[in-house]
């Protein structure tokens, strides 16, 4: 099976809220474990095919926050591609302008513009976003618990690329020209441990340890999803309310 990567370059703008420092401000203590992955089912969503591995993210998160808060929203691969085309230019009949996406692009068009989803309200609007550093564990670990999910992005070493579906990213198992970076790839971080993380790729929950995803991590951000996160009552499944956390993301 063929497995394609997809992540640009990445784009910094200062204007971009560090939600890292207001997650430990407002939510101080998280718990040794969050797992918000386990029984979803994830898909490839094309990126056996295409370089949508940002927008397979956007499926898998949009699947992982829905069926811990609401009920279980699965995107189809002709969504995901659409919102792949929507972004960047692809064209989903030809293949063509194929050419992966950049982070920041992406998360500006789902807050501003929204992204397609089928059914009502027919688009999906990501609320708030903010930038987390790679090597911020701890706030990798409150995005996860408290926000449902991390959009991270990764330099895939060569040696990944030949590992089976669900397999661990491991990089202490690597050695010579495995290690070497074979490109930009985009996961959904869903669900942690003492010792590491899970995260979805290629249509399968997988699992790295820290010391491999602080290494080969270039860029991670804690989305705020209001449409996707909060059940009928207006909290989270973890009991917060949503609003006047919002508010400390925008005035940081």
């Amino acid at each position: 099976m063929a497995f394609k990567l997809g992540k640009g370059t990445v784009k910094r703008d200062t204007r971009t809220y560090k939600i890292g420092r207001v997650l430990a401000t407002r939510l101080p203590d998280v718990p040794a474990s969050k797992d918000w992955s386990a029984g979803v089912p994830y898909q490839m969503w094309g990126n056996d095919r295409f370089g949508c591995c940002a927008f397979a993210s956007y499926a898998a998160l949009t699947a992982t926050w829905t069926k811990a808060a609401q009920g279980l929203v699965l995107l189809t691969t002709s969504t995901v591609l659409s919102a792949y085309a929507e972004v960047t230019g692809f064209d989903p009949k030809t293949g063509d302008n194929d050419n992966g996406t950049i982070l920041l692009d992406q998360l500006n068009h789902w807050r501003r513009e929204g992204l397609p989803r089928p059914g009502q309200p027919g688009r999906d609007y990501l609320t708030a976003f903010g930038s987390i550093a790679p090597t911020d564990v701890q706030g990798i670990k409150r995005s996860i618990c408290y926000l449902g999910g991390v959009l991270a992005g990764v330099q895939v070493p060569r040696g990944f690329m030949s590992l089976g579906l669900g397999e661990t990213w491991d990089l202490s198992k690597l050695s010579g020209a495995d290690l070497a970076p074979e490109g930009g790839h985009a996961i959904a971080l869903t669900g942690y441990t003492a010792a590491g993380v899970f995260f979805n790729t290629w249509g399968m929950r997988t699992f790295m340890p820290w010391a491999t995803f602080t290494q080969i991590a270039d860029e991670a951000y804690g989305l705020l999803s209001r449409q996707n996160w909060l059940g009928i009552q207006g909290f989270s499944p973890n009991g917060e309310e949503f609003d006047s956390l919002l508010a400390e993301v925008r005035a940081a």
